[in-house]
């Protein structure tokens, strides 16, 4: 087949996955396309047969805002002329499904058909904003085929975007081989980023995009109760508005050496193994691809009780509270960390992850309902699709 994927760059889920995705269909042998607005920011690994294509956005002093959408839809007219792209699969709807439909549109019988993956907050949160939600409703219920990481997405999706079809839940995967427990504490790396942190001392990791949904202030609030009977320290990944807010807060209760922000960094895989819990305060998950990273990687996880992470973080694997309760945050952490099961949640995190999560399924499913949507009728608006 002949596929191209439409995703953003960042380390938050939808660009993993979509990312993950392109290089395991292009490694069975498809033609894949990837559309972004620049390179992802995990690297590609080498040697795989992957056309990046990066979109280009002119800024003009009359159009205040750059016009990606456009550019985007502009960028898949081409390629889908020159290629004859078989299927565009979108990763994250806003804008990217509007921006595939116009290109359909644009490309009469040469047009690909249209699968459209949602993640979470193109359904909740920028989708279903009133700005959006007329446009977003109207191209996904238009999609050949729709997919979403979770059975609560899938409900979320009915109620918000008014879809009535069939909505296919394939959870999203991870790689084991990349993602797996360490073998030792790396002292040395914990002891560079915490210079005297003892041998012994627990390690609380988490990794986001830091937008306002992810509440990670929230995270200090734990720090800080925890350390009250434990002397853990914490590790953040990546980056975004909420970044400098939760450092001000940090120093606030005097935390500072107790936090390491390290933003986005290529070497996550090293850094998730060295946690003994990893924390995610959002106020909704449509599934936490990072959740199961952690788990990959032998780390429980706790959270709050929110979206569809009761799908993925089980009591064998981890610890969810009501939402937005700090106190109970902070004891299920130090339960998780006093506990003398340790290692048999350790085994079990694993387990899951490589029981339920491994990426041949999920390639596999990918695979096969690409094939149907070729086979079948089109619901999309080029002609003779």
């Amino acid at each position: 087949m002949r596929i191209g994927i439409v995703c953003f760059p960042s380390l938050g889920g939808s660009g993993v996955v979509a990312t993950e995705l392109a290089v395991g269909l292009a490694t069975r042998g498809h033609e894949v396309h990837l559309f972004s607005s620049e390179a992802p920011q995990r690297p590609l690994p080498s040697g795989v047969p992957l056309r990046m294509h990066v979109v280009d956005v002119p800024s003009y002093p009359v159009l205040r805002h750059p016009p990606y959408a456009l550019a985007l839809a502009s960028k898949l007219i081409d390629v889908g002329r020159e290629e004859g792209l078989d299927l565009v699969n979108t990763h994250y709807a806003v804008p990217h499904a509007a921006s595939a439909y116009l290109a359909t549109c644009a490309l009469g019988p040469r047009a690909p058909r249209l699968v459209v993956s949602l993640h979470g907050t193109d359904v909740s949160k920028v989708g279903g904003d009133p700005s959006y939600r007329s446009l977003t409703s109207f191209v996904v219920r238009a999609a050949d085929a729709i997919t979403v990481p979770s059975r609560f997405l899938r409900e979320q999706a009915r109620a918000e975007l008014g879809i009535e079809g069939k909505v296919e839940v394939v959870p999203n995967f991870v790689d084991v081989e990349r993602f797996h427990p360490a073998e030792t504490r790396d002292m040395d790396l914990l002891r560079d980023l915490f210079p005297g942190m003892e041998e012994g001392a627990p390690l609380l990791v988490h990794v986001s995009n830091f937008r306002p949904i992810k509440r990670t202030p929230d995270l200090m609030e734990l720090l800080v109760r925890v350390r009250r009977r434990i002397p853990a320290r914490m590790l953040l990944v990546g980056d975004g508005p909420e970044r400098a807010r939760t450092e001000a807060r940090a120093r606030e209760l005097g935390l500072s050496g107790a936090v390491r922000f390290l933003g986005p960094t290529p070497d996550l895989t090293r850094i998730m193994r060295q946690g003994d819990l990893f924390v995610v305060t959002s106020e909704t998950e449509s599934f936490c691809l990072a959740a199961l990273e952690a788990l990959a990687s032998g780390v429980p996880v706790i959270g709050y009780r929110v979206g569809g992470l009761p799908e993925l973080v089980t009591e064998e694997v981890g610890r969810l509270v009501t939402p937005f309760s700090v106190d109970e945050l902070a004891e299920a952490a130090v339960e998780l960390l006093e506990s003398p099961e340790r290692a048999g949640l350790t085994r079990r995190a694993r387990a899951r992850a490589e029981e339920l999560h491994r990426p041949e399924p999920a390639l596999d499913r990918y695979e096969t309902l690409f094939r149907r949507v070729l086979e079948g009728p089109s619901s999309g608006p080029g002609e003779g699709r």
